[in-house]
């Protein structure tokens, strides 16, 4: 990366070389660290519970989750910032500030429902509004700058899968849907 008069960055992304001002960069990162911050805490794939859990066969080692998501919060931090510097108006940047936040909430709020409230039934629920939030977020950012919307694509994808596993697990499971139980 290279500092830019306006204090930027040149950034290159799925073969796009784009500027990003560093200030919207760091703000989109630190909401986006945040939120990943939140689901880490809550976390507890070692739980009693979890391990007692019937999982499909197609689930992942633990280790792949810090291992894609880590790539993915990068991304989302990025594609925030260089969705909010491309579009145009007060009004438009405010909805997409508003979508970029709800769309953080959403995610930070599905790993307490899964893991602390031990509800993979209404963390199904919670997934399938962080999915519609993730194609709207997608879609205002790739009107706001095609790179930012490719760069949402690894999260609609990571999260598509997690909805599929999240549904296996459920249907698995179904005396785990009550709060607390296990």
């Amino acid at each position: 990366m290279s500092d830019r008069a306006g204090g930027g960055y040149l950034t290159w992304v799925s073969g796009y070389v784009t500027w990003v001002s560093k200030w919207t960069l760091v703000r989109t990162s630190i909401a986006t660290a945040v939120a990943a911050g939140a689901g880490a805490v809550a976390t507890r794939p070692d739980s009693s519970w979890y391990l007692s859990l019937d999982k499909p066969a197609w689930q992942p080692p633990r280790s792949a989750f810090p291992a894609v998501w880590t790539p993915i919060y990068l991304l989302i931090a990025f594609a925030g910032a260089r969705a909010l510097d491309g579009t145009a108006g007060d009004d438009h940047r405010r909805r997409l500030r508003r979508a970029f936040g709800i769309n953080l909430l959403l995610n930070a709020a599905w790993t307490p429902l899964f893991f602390r409230v031990r509800s993979p039934g209404l963390a199904f629920a919670e997934i399938l509004a962080l999915d519609a939030s993730n194609v709207d977020l997608l879609r205002r950012a790739w009107h706001a700058d095609r790179s930012a919307g490719v760069a949402l694509l690894p999260y609609l994808t990571w999260t598509g899968f997690a909805t599929a596993l999240n549904a296996a697990i459920a249907a698995r499971n179904p005396s785990a849907q009550e709060a607390g139980s296990g």
